[in-house]
């Protein structure tokens, strides 16, 4: 063979290595980066022992209004995988380069047509993560079930194809979450067809997908568990209530008990939904969105 060819032989399958997507040697574990706490546990329950998944962000703060440190970016581009929940979630990605496709996932892609654009004017702040609005695409895309499955599943693909010499054991645990998730969604379904149209507010514009999904009567607000609603926003909820007559008001979490008492007179009673942003101090995904599916089933009683 000619020293020309030679060169452009080699250079030919230099290029076509580097555009394959790169596969785990049997016997190694593969670090997975995750963006928040439900895709923290879709990996977690999928891939199992074969991969160490690394979810960052600090239990302190919404993931989805984070920003990582100089340190944490280096970390997750070095990444083996990067699995992202994609609807505009991770804010911190208009600052920041990826690697290329094959190294990262978005798991809402595969349904982007379905995606919400939410409205909102005012801004707020979660704590350390600063002043924001939630205007922009809707991104609690899991707390539609249907959704999270298809969320799950490209979670599923995308191991398999980084470690196909586990994709059995992968397919496999992908199955029962998707059994664990389909049940959710028809108990969902179930109990919140027993009363259409049923009037309801939420503290936080976090729920559109879920009531897309549940055909839930649903007005929200911009409230913080935590935080006192100012006159303001006890007055803009009154206006709310004359035409939306709701006696339940959905939290993202434990609201403060001077906030409940106040609700209740005006003939409105507290309950959580929680997004399950972050790490649960007890128990997993699964067992929190269980207890939000009975909850939910006490506002349709």
């Amino acid at each position: 063979m000619r020293p020309q060819k030679s060169i452009m032989y080699l250079v030919f399958i230099t290029a076509l290595f580097v555009a394959l997507p790169q596969q785990t040697v049997a016997g190694e574990n593969f670090t997975v980066y995750t963006s928040n706490y439900p895709l923290t546990y879709f990996a977690e329950r999928i891939g199992r022992e074969h991969i160490n998944v690394v979810f960052p962000a600090p239990p302190d703060v919404d993931p989805a209004f984070w920003t990582p440190d100089s340190d944490t970016i280096r970390a997750f581009q070095q990444a083996d995988l990067i699995i992202l929940n994609g609807a505009g979630y991770e804010k911190w990605l208009k600052k920041v380069s990826l690697p290329l496709s094959r190294r990262t996932v978005d798991t809402s892609r595969a349904f982007k047509e379905k995606l919400i654009f939410a409205e909102a004017t005012v801004t707020h702040n979660h704590g350390p993560g600063g002043d924001h609005s939630h205007t922009g695409t809707a991104f609690t895309t899991w707390l539609d079930f249907s959704l999270a499955i298809q969320q799950a599943q490209s979670i599923y693909e995308a191991l398999s194809r980084k470690d196909p010499g586990h994709k059995g054991d992968f397919e496999r645990n992908f199955k029962s979450l998707k059994t664990d998730l389909t049940i959710l969604d028809e108990e969902m379904t179930g109990i919140t067809t027993t009363h259409p149209g049923l009037p309801l507010v939420a503290s936080h514009p976090i729920y559109q997908y879920m009531a897309r999904r549940y055909n839930l009567n649903l007005k929200m607000v911009l409230w913080e568990p935590d935080t006192e609603p100012g006159k303001a926003e006890w007055n803009y909820l009154q206006k709310i209530v004359k035409s939306h007559p709701a006696s339940w008001m959905i939290w993202e979490d434990d609201p403060l008990p001077e906030s409940v008492k106040r609700l209740q007179k005006m003939n409105i009673e507290s309950q959580v939904f929680s997004p399950c942003f972050s790490r649960p101090q007890q128990g997993d995904f699964l067992s929190v969105m269980k207890q939000n599916v009975k909850n939910m089933g006490l506002l349709f009683n």
